[in-house]
């Protein structure tokens, strides 16, 4: 059984930084494909970032490009994902999700308010 736990997420003002964790367990990471989404209050899931299993693929959405970059340490079975120049758009739930082959699994997400 696969789990992620999130961690990083917290208040930041319009303009500043935040760097969120997904840690996984179990010894599938290192093939998986790895994918933050947020959740906004009464809006869907939006697919943020995407990295593939070496790390040298990376895809974002529109509305990120440029201030987040995701990466990952498959030495420590982990997922991280840098957010700059945070707008108050941004704030959302944040999810990552691993996937590999037929199977995905879901951390709990961790809170991201961008105000001031």
């Amino acid at each position: 059984q696969v789990q992620l736990v999130e961690s990083g997420g917290g208040l930041a003002q319009p303009g500043g930084s935040l760097r969120l964790s997904c840690a996984a367990s179990g010894s599938f990471f290192t093939m998986a494909v790895m994918d933050w989404y947020r959740q906004a209050p009464g809006k869907q899931r939006e697919l943020v970032a995407t990295i593939r299993p070496s790390g040298i693929i990376a895809n974002y959405a529109d509305s990120v490009k440029g201030r987040f970059t995701v990466s990952r340490n498959n030495a420590k079975n982990t997922v991280y994902l840098q957010m700059n120049s945070l707008k108050p758009e941004d704030t959302a739930v944040y999810l990552c999700r691993l996937t590999i082959g037929a199977n995905d699994y879901w951390g709990q997400g961790t809170q991201v308010t961008v105000s001031s």
